[in-house]
């Protein structure tokens, strides 16, 4: 689209046809009146004349429409986890052959403002009897006491201790991680991107399952089954007010 500029003070723009984008919504260029129509954040149009008086508050609009997108966007708070579309998977390797599973069920706690990663605080915990291989032998397998024990120990348990940035949309994730009543730090890198009120978390960290007693006698063969265990979580939140 072709800018116009006036020369003199008073001067309008000639009328122009088409749509910008601004960062806060379609601009629409009246072709019968020398005026703009700039869609607002919350809802609701606003005119604008061209002339020098009109630029000044197109201007003035501009930059208080963007002080509002920007209000908005670091004004919320991602906590409310919704569970039916957030996974916790993991991957692993036996006798060489990638292997994937996942935990169907878990719970997760979050409080995370990318303007406030002080206060940022997550938590997650696992059912590991819910364990999916692929295979109910498997399965069966996993839960015995060599391996999960999940009748001595049901849940395994993420709390983080701290949240660092690593620039642009990727953080850093520190905290205790708790299998089979033994508890050791872990650093989880995540990305997390913002649409709207929705918020979504992918991560992924590596643990050593002898680590946590994670397959005990004859298992303790990583030639078997590998030592490496790759945690993948997708966790999708909403966003609320942030309270001041």
């Amino acid at each position: 689209m072709k800018s116009y500029f006036p020369s003199e003070p008073n001067q309008f723009l000639p009328p122009c046809r088409g749509k910008a984008r601004m960062g806060v919504g379609s601009v629409s260029l009246n072709t019968s009146t020398p005026s703009l129509t700039l869609p607002l954040h919350g809802g609701g149009d606003v005119v604008v004349p061209y002339g020098a008086s009109g630029m000044k508050s197109l201007l003035r609009f501009v930059i208080l429409s963007s002080a509002l997108v920007s209000s908005f966007a670091t004004a919320v708070e991602f906590k409310q986890v919704q569970a039916n579309e957030s996974t916790v998977t993991f991957g692993y390797k036996q006798m060489g052959v990638p292997m994937e599973g996942k935990f169907a069920k878990f719970t997760a706690q979050t409080s995370f403002d990318p303007a406030k990663l002080a206060k940022a605080q997550a938590r997650i915990d696992i059912d590991l009897a819910s364990i999916d291989t692929g295979s109910e032998e498997a399965n069966d397998e996993v839960k015995a006491k060599a391996w999960f024990n999940t009748k001595a120990f049901p849940g395994a348990g993420f709390v983080s201790t701290g949240v660092k940035t690593l620039g642009g949309n990727r953080y850093e994730a520190t905290g205790k991680l708790t299998i089979k009543g033994k508890t050791l730090d872990v650093t989880a890198p995540f990305t997390f991107q913002a649409n709207g009120t929705r918020g979504l978390f992918d991560g992924v960290f590596t643990i050593k399952r002898l680590d946590y007693n994670i397959g005990e006698g004859v298992w303790t063969d990583v030639s078997t089954v590998a030592n490496e265990i790759q945690i993948k979580f997708h966790i999708v939140l909403t966003a609320s007010p942030n309270k001041k």
